[in-house]
């Protein structure tokens, strides 16, 4: 794990997108290189701050440095700076439930505590579900994040607004008149399968449907990101903030 590196292409696109940043401080290319580095080797391994290897800096400093951004949006701004020209030909949407380990509890009530940091409870314990929507192509377009026990129908809306596909696919767990109506009076095909036991059932593109693998292939690709396999962060900041860089990171392949 010690040898996770940005490929230069990478660097050097994030790094014009990091000159274009007046609310962050660069300073030495190569030491920040090494702190972007060092984030992706947390993100990618999973491992605790106080395991990060010695040559990404003082692991303190690192963590810090990695909050600050997260409070100024600076990882949220990184993944929508690589969104470029997205194939708006479908959009498709899904969710994914992600369990947290106990550390990720007790957030101080000046957080909000755990509903408010997207933590559920679950029988198999704490649990936070992600909400995804992605282009025709499966490249991440937005993220929400809910306690694991929310439904995906719940976010549907949130997640295609201000989009403009020619069709949205998703599974059955979006099979819901209300979303389905209000895509189309948007002039959005909807390409959804409808729930077993519905008494007037739609018709919908079975070809069409098979186009959904995509997202599923994206949902796998951030779970080989072990720090977004398993949440391990007590607010939903720095959660989010994780998956932000791993997308930015995805767009840049």
């Amino acid at each position: 794990m010690s040898t996770i590196v940005l490929t230069d292409y990478q660097w050097v696109n994030i790094l014009n997108f990091l000159y274009k940043e007046t609310r962050i401080h660069i300073g030495s290319k190569d030491a920040c290189r090494l702190f972007t580095e060092g984030v992706l080797w947390i993100a990618r391994s999973g491992a605790q701050w106080r395991l990060l290897p010695e040559k990404y800096g003082k692991r303190n400093s690192v963590y810090k440095r990695f909050v600050r951004w997260s409070v100024r949006s600076v990882w949220e701004d990184m993944h929508q700076f690589f969104i470029r020209e997205p194939d708006m030909e479908s959009l498709m949407i899904d969710s994914t439930v992600i369990r947290a380990h106990p550390c990720a509890a007790g957030a101080l009530k000046k957080h909000g505590g755990q509903k408010e940091q997207a933590l559920g409870r679950s029988r198999g314990g704490f649990s936070t579900k992600i909400h995804v929507a992605v282009d025709a192509l499966g490249n991440p377009l937005r993220f929400i994040l809910t306690p694991g026990q929310t439904h995906d129908v719940t976010q549907a809306e949130n997640l295609t607004a201000c989009y403009a596909p020619q069709s949205v696919i998703a599974d059955k767990g979006y099979d819901s008149d209300q979303f389905r109506q209000s895509q189309q009076q948007r002039g959005i095909e909807t390409v959804i399968p409808f729930r077993s036991g519905r008494k007037n059932p739609h018709e919908y593109d079975p070809d069409r449907y098979k186009e959904r693998h995509l997202i599923e292939c994206f949902i796998n690709k951030i779970k080989h990101f072990r720090r977004i396999f398993s949440r391990f962060d007590k607010l939903a900041e720095h959660y989010l903030s994780f998956l932000k860089f791993v997308s930015a990171i995805i767009w840049l392949r």
